[in-house]
Formats: structure tokens, sequence, C-alpha cells
């Protein structure tokens, strides 16, 4: 039988989801399918890095933090538990030569809530986290299924409405190395230029907070260049002290006080710039997050990225909200998983946050009005407002999907309030 802990209370990262759950923390597949078994409802929490309330239930919590192995590597392809967090694989594909194509800038998640959610990096030429995915194996309420082909494309982002992964194969790549660049540039040119920039770069994103007139481009791109990573007593300036703890400072600043708050965006947006770093991609892509948020991000069109960025900043500015968090722009190629929020055209994502204990829902209902407006679709794990009435009409395979669903979750055993919301009953 599976481990059993009593009812207890339950959060998400942000600390602004909070519920009470049993939690089931089952060691193998078996035990999961036992769990599984004697569940009317269930749902999986991975890292609880999600913003919204994907992962609460009134059921069986699941957490899969035991089952975290990699359990074969065969040449590029690699079979693992879905537990294991994104930052331990990174350090187990260098082990044995191998990498992860691209990745985001969190590290912290679950590789199957990372999937599921439709987590993303940058990149016109690299498309989301689950396109790297092979096959996968989901224990559903009628037992264990081995998925591929055409039922792949709706299990690879699927909100964990399917079942719960217990083994996914990522194809992966060489080992390789990274230069990650950031420099400080006028937001004029940046939004003029920003096609031909992405364009021109491997992997290309910017930051921008509102109020200043400044952005930092970020461009990572593949180097022969030995690794040559700072050391730790210059990483955690940078990283821990600089990066986080000045920006910690200033939020509960301008918390406190939201008349200072475009002052002090000016004030960071002049700070930003000037680093420069060489590693191994997996020490590359994610950075410390000890400042907490929420966010919402959306994923449009790539040709409205530049025209919808400015339409944010406006808004902002407009209705002089106090907005302490940057912008964050990124690219991402057209992918064919069903309810990826790229299924079917090059995307520019936009994400925007707000500073912990501060009201966010005028900024954000905003911002989607905005992102609606070119036909935009969430992710996933993050703030949205979105219902099944009109995002079945903004994805081609809406239906698809819903088939798929039907036939391995017919009891809707692995659904919730959220997945009720935004799929349907």
């Amino acid at each position: 039988m599976s481990p059993f802990r009593a009812h207890g209370n339950v959060r998400n990262w942000a600390g602004d989801q909070v519920w009470s759950a049993a939690l089931e923390e089952p060691r193998s597949e078996s035990e999961l399918i036992e769990t599984i078994g004697r569940a009317r409802k269930l749902r999986v929490i991975g890292s609880g890095h999600s913003f919204t309330d994907i992962a609460m239930t009134d059921g069986v919590q699941v957490s899969l933090r035991h089952m975290n192995q990699v359990l074969d590597v065969a040449g590029d392809l690699v079979r693992v538990q879905g537990g294991i967090r994104l930052r331990e694989l990174g350090v187990e594909l260098a082990r044995n030569g191998l990498a992860m194509e691209n990745l985001g800038d969190v590290d912290a998640q679950t590789l199957a809530g990372s999937l599921a959610t439709g987590t993303h990096g940058t990149g016109v030429g690299y498309r989301n986290l689950s396109s790297q995915v092979h096959s996968m194996r989901l224990v559903t309420a009628s037992g264990p299924v081995d998925i591929e082909g055409d039922d792949l494309r709706a299990a690879r982002v699927s909100l964990g409405a399917l079942g719960v992964a217990s083994e996914i194969t990522i194809r992966c790549r060489p080992l390789y190395t990274l230069r990650r660049t950031d420099e400080r540039r006028p937001i004029d040119e940046t939004l003029e230029r920003l096609d031909e920039i992405a364009d021109g770069r491997e992997r290309f994103e910017f930051f921008s907070f509102p109020y200043s007139k400044w952005a930092l481009w970020r461009t990572t791109e593949k180097t022969d260049d030995p690794p040559s990573p700072p050391g730790a007593v210059e990483r955690f300036l940078e990283d821990i002290v600089f990066e986080n703890g000045a920006l910690g400072a200033l939020c509960r600043l301008g918390r406190a006080a939201p008349r200072l708050v475009p002052s002090i965006d000016r004030f960071m947006g002049r700070l930003a710039g000037g680093a420069d770093r060489i590693d191994h991609s997996h020490r590359i892509y994610a950075n410390p997050r000890i400042v907490r948020f929420t966010e919402m991000e959306y994923a449009i069109p790539r040709e409205h990225g530049a025209e919808a960025a400015r339409r944010v900043f406006d808004l902002v500015e407009r209705r002089r909200l106090p907005v302490l968090f940057p912008l964050e722009v990124r690219f991402g190629a057209a992918d064919d998983a069903f309810l990826s929020p790229s299924a079917g055209r090059d995307s520019c994502y936009i994400a925007v946050h707000v500073y912990r204990g501060m009201e966010f829902e005028t900024y954000f209902r905003g911002v989607e009005a905005i992102m609606r407006s070119y036909g935009g679709r969430p992710h996933w794990g993050k703030r949205h407002y979105r219902s099944a009435a009109e995002l079945a009409a903004i994805y081609p395979d809406w239906d698809r999907f819903r088939a798929v669903r039907d036939r391995l979750d017919p009891g809707r055993v692995f659904a919730n309030d959220y997945v009720d919301r935004v799929l349907g009953p």
C-alpha cells in the first residue's frame, strides 16, 4: 500500500493557492496503480509551481516525488519517471553526456508537470518542452497505457486530465555549452527591430519594466568555448544578492508606497545588463526565483508581438498601475500537441507578473483583453480567466483532444474545478 498522510494544507509556490487534501506519495508504478484504483477523484501536484488551481482537489492528492529516477538511457532516448524535477534531470543527463534541446528559465518543476502545462523556453526555431517527448506511459483509472503515435499529441500537453504520467521517454541532444549574454538596450529599438533580432539569434528574449525606457536583451547561443562558470561567491552575489535581494527589497518598498512604483521601475531598468556567462546548458537556462509573485502568460501569433507589448506598456501607464515586475517576451516555433499554446503557429509569448500581496486582477484582465484580440492562448499553469466555451474556438484540435480524454478517462477521475472550467465536464 502506498504511503498515506492524513488531510493537511497544500500550497503552491506563490503561496496564493492553499487547500486541504489527502496526500499519497507512491514509490512505484504498482503503488500508483493501487492509489488510483481507490480514488473517486485524483490530481497530481508536481512542484506546485503553477499559479492556477490546476492541481487542487477535494479528492486524493498524489505527489510523485519518490518516482524521480532515470530508468534507461539508449542513445539519445532517455526514459525517466514522471516525478523527476528538471534540475535533477539536467544533472543526470549531463552525467550521460546528454542534454535537453531547450528549457525554460525555471527548473524547479517536475518533468510531468512542466509538460502537462505546456512549459517552454525561447528561440524562434525551438518548440516547447513537450515536443521532446518520444513516448509516455500513463496510469489511467483502468490501468497503465503506453502512449505513442497520434494519442501522444493529446498526452504531451494534457493538463493532467488523461491520467498520471508514470514514465516519460524524451529525445535528447549531446551535451552542449551555451553562452548567455545580457545587454541593456532602448525599449523603442527593441520593439522596432523585434522580429529581426529574434531571427538573428539562436535564443532571444527580453525583459522590460513598465515606465522604463530600457530593455534587457538576453541572448543564449551554443558555443565551442569551454564552460567557465562563475565561482560560488560570484554566483551568490549575481543571482541571489543583486537579482533577487535587490528586487525583493524594491518590491517591498513599492508595495508599501505604490506612488513610488514608476520611479522604482525606471531605476531597475537602468540597472539591467552587462552579464555574460558560459556553462553547460542545464546550468545556463534556469535562474533562481526567490522573490514570490503571481503570473499570467499568453502565446499569440508571432507577428503581433511588438504591437501587443506596446499595448501592455500603454495599459500600465494609462491606468498608472503599480507593476513592479518586467514584461517578459519570448518566442517559440509551432508544434503539433493538441492543446499546446503554440499549436500550429509560430508564437510570441508575453508574460506579466505581480508581486505577492498586491492586487493583480485589474492588470491581468486588461492584459488578457489585449491577448484575446490576437487569438491568444493562455499558458495552462498560469493565471487566466478563460473557459471551455471560448477556448474550444482557438484550438483546431480541441475535439480530437476531447475524444482521447473520453476514451482514457470516461469517468473523469482526473478532473477538478480547473479542468472542468477550461476543458468542460
